[in-house]
C-alpha cells in the first residue's frame, strides 16, 4: 500500500510542479555588483553561485540557470560599458523568441542592479533599460551594498538615486530600490529592502507565475502561506463539490487525487524535495496498510470512533470539512518541515514526530462525522 501511495503522491507532486511553473528573472549589472549575493538573499539557496548542470543557452553570452520554480537570466563573459550593443542584440532576440512561447518560458521581470557606492549612472546603462522597457520586460533598478546608519542611506547612494529618478526612466516605482542583501559579519550591517524588492516584483510579474515567484522566493512566509490557503480552499470547494450527492465510503476514492493534489502543491510551495515530501506525506496521512483500502479511509481512522461509518455516506459537509483539516494540518507540517523544525533520525525526518504533530493539527480542525442513511 505505502508504494501505491508513494507512487500515487509522486503523480500529484510533479503534475503540480508543473502547473507552478517558472518565473524567469533576468538580473543585469556590471561585474562586482552583488547579482548573486541578491538572489541567494532573496530566494535562499546558491541559485546564482553554482546553477544546476548546463545552463540554457539564450544566446553567444546569455543564458538560462532553472532551479525548481525559479529561472534566472544572467550574462557571462560579457561586460555593459564594454559590449552594450552585442548584449542589447542578444537580450532582443531573447525576448523576441520567447515571446510566442508558454508564459513559463517568457523573461518575466528584470533587475538592473548597481552597486550604491558606485557614484555613477552612465547613458549605456540608461540605453540598456530604456531597450528592455521597449520589449516589454518591466525593470527594477537595484542598489546593492548600500550602506545605512540610524535609518539614514549614505549619502551618495542617495545623490546617485536623485540622478536616475531625474532621467525619468521607464522602471518600476520610477526609483531604485536600496538594499543590503547580507549581514556584514564585520560592521553588523543589516540586511534591509528585499521585500520591497520583491514586492514590486510580484506587482508587475504576471499573475499566471505569481504561484511560482511565491514557491521560488524564501523571506516572505506570509506569502507562501496566503498561495497555500488559497490552494486548500479551492480544493475544499471541489471537494464538497465531488460529495454533492452523498457518496458511499467504498466510492471515496474519488477525493484522494484531490487531496494529494492539495498535498503536492503546499509541498512545491515550500520547496520541500519528493522523497522528504513523501515520508512526510505517508506519516501525516497514516496510509492504509493493506491494499484496496483508500487513503480517505485510514484517515478516517485519526478520528476516534471513525470506524463505525463504515458503510454511510460522505455527504459534501463532511467532505469538504475533512478536506480543510487535512489541508490546514499538512500546511503546519511543511511550514514546520521548511522551518527546520521537525526532528529528523540520521538526517531523515522522524516519521513519529510528523505523525504526532499532523494529528494534533487535524484534531484541532475535524469536522463532526455521523453515520447517515
Amino acid at each position: 500500500m505505502t508504494q501505491w501511495f508513494t507512487e500515487s503522491f509522486r503523480a500529484e507532486f510533479d503534475k503540480q510542479a508543473e502547473l507552478i511553473g517558472r518565473f524567469n528573472l533576468a538580473i543585469f549589472g556590471k561585474t562586482g555588483v552583488g547579482k548573486s549575493t541578491l538572489i541567494n538573499a532573496i530566494f535562499g539557496e546558491p541559485v546564482a553561485a553554482t546553477g544546476i548542470g548546463a545552463p540554457v543557452t539564450l544566446g553567444s553570452h546569455l543564458y538560462l540557470d532553472q532551479r525548481g520554480t525559479l529561472g534566472v537570466i544572467d550574462t557571462r563573459g560579457i561586460e555593459i560599458g564594454r559590449d552594450d550593443a552585442e548584449l542589447i542584440k542578444e537580450v532582443t532576440k531573447a525576448v523576441q523568441q520567447t515571446r510566442g512561447k508558454p508564459v513559463g518560458e517568457q523573461i518575466h521581470v528584470a533587475w538592473y542592479c548597481i552597486r550604491g557606492m558606485d557614484r555613477r549612472f552612465e547613458e549605456v546603462e540608461a540605453t540598456f533599460i530604456r531597450t528592455l522597457h521597449k520589449l516589454g520586460v518591466p525593470v527594477l533598478v537595484v542598489f546593492t551594498q548600500v550602506p545605512m546608519r540610524e535609518g539614514q542611506f549614505h549619502p551618495d547612494a542617495v545623490e546617485l538615486a536623485r540622478q536616475i529618478e531625474a532621467r525619468q526612466l521607464p522602471i518600476v516605482g520610477g526609483r531604485p530600490f536600496m538594499t543590503y542583501a547580507m549581514r556584514d559579519q564585520f560592521t553588523g550591517q543589516p540586511p534591509f529592502g528585499l521585500i520591497e524588492v520583491l514586492n514590486a516584483t510580484f506587482q508587475v510579474a504576471p499573475e499566471s507565475v505569481h504561484g511560482a515567484l511565491a514557491a521560488a522566493q524564501a523571506i516572505d512566509l506570509a506569502t507562501k502561506a496566503l498561495h497555500a490557503q488559497r490552494h486548500i480552499g479551492a480544493t475544499v470547494a471541489a471537494a464538497a463539490a465531488a460529495a454533492a450527492v452523498p457518496i458511499p465510503f467504498s466510492s471515496a476514492a474519488m477525493l484522494v487525487p484531490l487531496q494529494l493534489a492539495m498535498m503536492g502543491r503546499i509541498a512545491q510551495l515550500y520547496k520541500i524535495s519528493f522523497d522528504r515530501a513523501a515520508l512526510m506525506a505517508i506519516a501525516s496521512t497514516s496510509a492504509a496498510t493493506t491494499l484496496g483500502r483508500t487513503a480517505v479511509t485510514n484517515l478516517l481512522k485519526l478520528v476516534p470512533g471513525a470506524g463505525t461509518v463504515a458503510g454511510g455516506v460522505i455527504s459534501a459537509g463532511v467532505a469538504s470539512g475533512f478536506t480543510l483539516a487535512m489541508g490546514q494540518a499538512w500546511l503546519v507540517v511543511c511550514q514546520r518541515a521548511a522551518g527546520g523544525s521537525l526532528p529528523s533520525l540520521n538526517g531523515v525526518v522522524d516519521s513519529q514526530a510528523v505523525k504526532d504533530l499532523f494529528e494534533a493539527e487535524f484534531k484541532k480542525r475535524l469536522p463532526t462525522i455521523r453515520r447517515q442513511g
